[in-house]
């Protein structure tokens, strides 16, 4: 193997906080390059707009700042390339969730296929500090229903917008709200009899 190939290989690894740094500073690049050549305003105010709530929406649904801002970014960058089309949708912003988390999926995937099951993140939460309490109750939930609470109000996505974003029914939706509300529901009541004894 060739020494420029085993920098590029050493880069790679998940492990390597260069990685997702170089990864991090490209993407931002790229997409600031890209915005000032085509200098379209459009985008530009769509982003403004959307780029905070889609990165707080994916941080709680995958529990990793990190990994969220760098999904997040490369999700950005590829509506950009494709604004034409992305613009005419009726949810520019569930296309991008939809984008970032098949990202999310396939460097999951990639990581358990190439270091084993010990390389996927542990699961704890790299939230800011002031939505922790939050994100506890929250993080109690089965993933199909953290993900579905979280899109609907964080991301403010639709029910029919949800299902597309994880490629389930509507009704499926539906029916995880419920469930995630009576959970919900119960974890508060019990959190304030707990402190109602203190």
């Amino acid at each position: 193997m060739a020494p420029k190939e085993m920098r590029t290989k050493r880069r790679e690894q998940p492990n390597s906080k260069s990685f997702r740094f170089d990864s991090a500073i490209y993407d931002l690049r790229r997409l600031n390059s890209i915005v000032k050549d085509k200098d379209d305003s459009a985008f530009e105010l769509w982003y403004r707009t959307e780029h905070a709530r889609i990165l707080a929406t994916l941080t709680f649904v995958i529990g990793d700042l990190c990994l969220a801002e760098d999904v997040v970014d490369e999700a950005f960058v590829r509506a950009y390339d494709r604004w034409e089309r992305v613009s005419s949708l009726e949810s520019p912003a569930g296309w991008t969730y939809k984008v970032a988390i098949n990202l999310v999926k396939r460097r999951s995937h990639r990581m358990t296929r190439e270091y084993g099951p010990s390389a996927s993140s542990s699961g704890e939460s790299a939230a800011p500090l002031g939505v922790q309490e939050i994100w506890k109750i929250v993080s109690t939930l089965p993933k199909r229903q953290r993900e579905v609470v979280v899109f609907r109000y964080i991301g403010d996505l639709t029910e029919i917008q949800i299902a597309n974003v994880l490629g389930i029914t509507r009704g499926t939706v539906s029916q995880t709200l419920r469930a995630a509300h009576a959970k919900l529901g119960a974890l508060i009541s019990e959190k304030e009899h707990e402190k109602a004894d203190m």
